[in-house]
C-alpha cells in the first residue's frame, strides 16, 4: 500500500452510488471498487448495471444492484432500503443522477419543468434523507457528494429549469454542510460540464447531435480548443478521480465546496480561446470577426 492509499484511507468502506451502472456512474463504481469499497448501485439501465455489478465483483469486492430509477421515491426509498439490509455501516454517498434536454423555457410544459426538477435536485434530498441514518448509526462520519454542473454557476440558455435545480443542489450541499459538520459527515458537490458520455449528447435535440456526429474530428476537436481551457473533455475516469478525492481522506477537512472538474470552463467564466490571432477573449475579435462576416 502506498501512501496515498493510507492517506486515501477508503480500504473496507461502503458506497452507494445513485445512477451508478453506466457512463460517468459506472466510472465512479468501479474507481471505487478498485480502491477497496463495497458499493450499492442503481441504475435505470438494466443491462448497464449488470455489467458494472458484474466488473466490480470480479474485483473481489462486494457489490448490490438493483434496477431503479430514482426519479420515482418509492423505487429509489426500495433500494436504499436494499443497502441498508445488505450492509451494516455506509460510508459514502454519491449522487450521480441528472440529466436534461435543450428547450426553451416557453415551450416548456408543467410536467417536464417538474421531472427536471425531481431528476437534478429533488431525489438527491430524498437521497440523502434515506441515508443519513445509516451513516449516522456508525458514528465515523461520511462523506456525501452530489453531482451538479457548470450550468449551476452561469447563465445557461435553453436549460433555464436544469440551471435552477443544479443550482439549489449546490447550495443544498452547502447547507447541509455546515449542518452535518459536528458529525464529521461531510458534504461536497462535483460540477461537470462536457465529457465524453451519453448523457451530454442526449442533452442536445437529435437533429443537432446527428449534424454534430457527422462532423469531421479535426473541426469538433477545435471548438473544444476554443471552449475548454485544457483543450480537451474531461473523461469520465477524472470525473471519477474527482469523486475518490472527495469520498476519501484526502480530502477530511473539505466540505460544502464545489469541486468543478471541467477542464476550466468555469474558470473561463465565458472566455474562449477564438481562432486566427484572437486568443481568449468573451467575445470574438478582428480576426475572427474578419473571416466570419467578410
Amino acid at each position: 500500500m502506498g501512501i496515498l492509499d493510507e492517506r486515501a484511507a477508503l480500504g473496507g468502506k461502503v458506497a452507494i452510488v445513485v445512477g451508478g451502472g453506466g457512463g460517468i456512474g459506472r466510472a465512479v463504481s468501479l474507481a471505487l471498487a478498485g480502491a477497496g469499497v463495497d458499493l450499492a448501485i442503481c441504475d435505470i439501465d438494466a443491462d448497464a448495471l449488470a455489467a458494472t455489478c458484474d466488473e466490480i465483483a470480479a474485483m473481489g469486492r462486494r457489490v448490490v444492484g438493483m434496477t431503479a430509477d430514482a426519479v420515482d421515491p418509492a423505487e429509489l426509498a426500495s433500494f436504499h432500503a436494499a443497502a441498508a439490509q445488505a450492509y451494516d455501516r455506509l460510508d459514502i454517498v454519491v449522487n450521480v443522477v441528472g440529466g436534461v434536454t435543450r428547450r426553451r423555457f416557453i415551450d416548456s410544459t408543467d410536467e417536464q419543468c417538474a421531472r427536471d426538477i425531481r431528476r437534478n435536485y429533488g431525489y438527491i434530498v430524498d437521497s440523502i434523507r434515506h441515508a443519513l441514518p445509516m451513516i449516522e448509526r456508525g458514528g465515523r462520519g461520511g462523506s456525501i457528494i452530489n453531482f451538479t454542473t457548470v450550468e449551476a454557476h452561469r447563465g445557461a440558455a435553453g436549460f433555464a429549469v436544469y440551471a435552477g435545480a443544479k443550482a439549489a443542489t449546490a447550495n443544498f450541499t452547502r447547507a447541509l454542510a455546515v449542518e452535518l459538520g459536528p458529525q464529521r459527515i461531510r458534504v461536497n458537490a462535483l460540477a461537470s460540464d462536457t465529457t465524453p458520455s451519453q448523457g451530454n449528447m442526449h442533452a442536445l435535440e437529435p437533429e443537432v447531435t446527428a449534424r454534430l456526429i457527422g462532423l469531421p474530428p479535426a473541426v469538433s476537436g477545435a471548438a473544444m480548443d476554443m471552449y475548454i481551457p485544457l483543450k480537451e473533455m474531461p473523461p469520465v475516469e477524472d470525473v471519477a478521480n474527482g469523486v475518490l478525492f472527495l469520498a476519501s481522506d484526502l480530502s477530511r477537512s473539505i466540505t460544502g465546496t464545489t469541486l468543478h472538474v471541467d477542464g476550466g470552463t468555469w474558470a473561463a467564466g465565458g472566455f474562449m480561446d477564438w481562432p486566427l490571432g484572437d486568443g481568449p477573449s468573451p467575445a470574438p475579435l478582428a480576426g475572427t470577426l474578419e473571416k466570419l462576416h467578410a
